[in-house]
């Protein structure tokens, strides 16, 4: 198991050794049906689930790829996690880019 966190430093725990930085990134494409849901969302109010749920899932994808580089570096915690959105595409909703990066170390 890894400790991932968006501290620099863990309660009671000291870094032994730096490892790197270290990222996990996922591109997800958007579907025709829940660009056109979400417009209508945005029309009439509401919440988009359909986007939602895409957030999530691209979110917590790009946090297990970020973790297994550092289990891959030999890294037992990320410290300092940061978590970017962008929106990729010509027309600006083609495609979402989630990205986690934070700093892989071991700890004590």
């Amino acid at each position: 198991m890894i400790i991932v966190t968006t501290t620099p430093s863990i309660e009671g725990r000291k870094v032994r050794e730096y490892k790197g930085i270290v990222f996990g990134e996922v591109v997800a494409g958007v579907n025709f049906l829940k660009d056109f849901t979400a417009g209508l969302r945005n029309i009439f109010g509401g919440r988009s689930q359909s986007y939602e749920e895409e957030l999530i899932t691209a979110r917590e994808n790009a946090l297990s790829e970020m973790s297994q580089r550092a289990l891959d570096m030999g890294a037992n915690a990320v410290l300092s996690v940061n978590i970017d959105y962008e929106v990729l595409g010509s027309d600006g909703a083609n495609m979402l880019l989630v990205t986690a990066s934070g700093t892989a170390v071991v700890i004590e």
